[in-house]
């Protein structure tokens, strides 16, 4: 049975131990079938046999525990969301990490998934709590100073959503005196602090919560990547809209410990070697949200 659980502290506690063992490929395979539930793309890939990967300790954490734990987002529509009714997981970001752990060697009942809250996935990384985490993860130098990332797989841009009755945003340069929620630690909150004039910031552990902020009219705008508010404007189109442009570029990675190149060097081929199943997971997950863009090449 697939697992899954919450962390939102820096006091992680240690994860159980899997009683699973390795299985079979992470090479392209079928079309995917049908759109966001949880065995949707298992015909893109098979799992691997005989996995060996030398000099990656996160690998051999990985075989001692006979299981993957991966650090995820569960409140992304298109990109992370877990159903609360039934703890099923989906979207291209999930997706993303079973490829990778079937390119290691692991099917979906050998995955444990790890809600992590922006702010706290440096530490969770560095901490071995998690083998690597997939969920809208920013590439930046400051991060890189404590993790490494593979990747980018997938390039967005900064932008704002708000009510869909709300003329009078069309851009960062028009919050002055206007309220704007993002999450505590991501990238975007930062950047509309450092770089333009919001009346105010407001600051929560997901998206979500900053969605229903602005659906009561406690908050005026929600910053993020425009590849985030496209899955909520999906959900809700009557009532939310994106203002303007993009005014930023994020580059999505998959993050990991630091000093493990063994394991960043698998996923960056994978990635290289994988165009045919980056291809059918993003007309999957993002083109029904509008969302266009081609799969990027990975950092050398």
């Amino acid at each position: 049975m697939r697992k899954s659980r919450i962390i939102t502290g820096i006091g992680i506690s240690a994860i159980a131990m899997l009683a699973l063992t390795a299985c079979n490929s992470g090479t392209p395979g079928a079309d995917p079938s049908g759109g966001g539930d949880d065995m949707s793309s298992e015909g893109l890939w098979e799992v691997a046999s005989d996995v060996s990967l030398e000099g990656s300790p996160t690998f051999d954490a990985i075989t001692e525990r006979g299981g993957v734990v991966v650090g995820v987002k569960n409140d992304q529509p298109g990109l992370g969301m877990e159903d609360p009714t039934t703890g099923e997981r989906s979207g291209f970001d999930v997706d993303i990490a079973r490829w990778i752990a079937a390119s290691l060697g692991y099917d979906q009942d050998q995955i444990e998934y790890v809600t992590i809250p922006s702010a706290n996935r440096e530490q969770a990384i560095v901490n071995g709590d998690i083998d690597y985490y997939v969920g809208t993860y920013s590439i930046t130098d400051d991060r890189k100073e404590q993790i490494d990332f593979a990747g980018p797989y997938f390039i967005t841009g900064q932008g704002l959503l708000v009510a869909a009755d709300n003329d009078d945003i069309n851009g960062p340069d028009d919050l002055e005196g206007k309220i704007v929620c993002s999450v505590t630690g991501s990238t975007p909150l930062q950047r509309i602090r450092d770089e333009y004039n919001p009346g105010d910031t407001v600051e929560y552990d997901t998206y979500s919560q900053c969605v229903e902020q602005l659906k009561a009219g406690s908050v005026d705008a929600i910053t993020t990547d425009e590849a985030i508010l496209a899955g909520y404007v999906a959900q809700d189109p009557d009532n939310l809209k994106i203002a303007g442009e993009p005014f930023s570029e994020e580059r999505y990675g998959v993050g990991l410990a630091k000093g493990d190149s063994a394991l960043q060097e698998h996923i960056n081929t994978l990635f290289t070697d994988g165009g045919d199943v980056w291809t059918a997971l993003f007309e999957q997950y993002l083109a029904p949200a509008g969302i266009t863009g081609t799969q990027p090449a990975v950092d050398e």
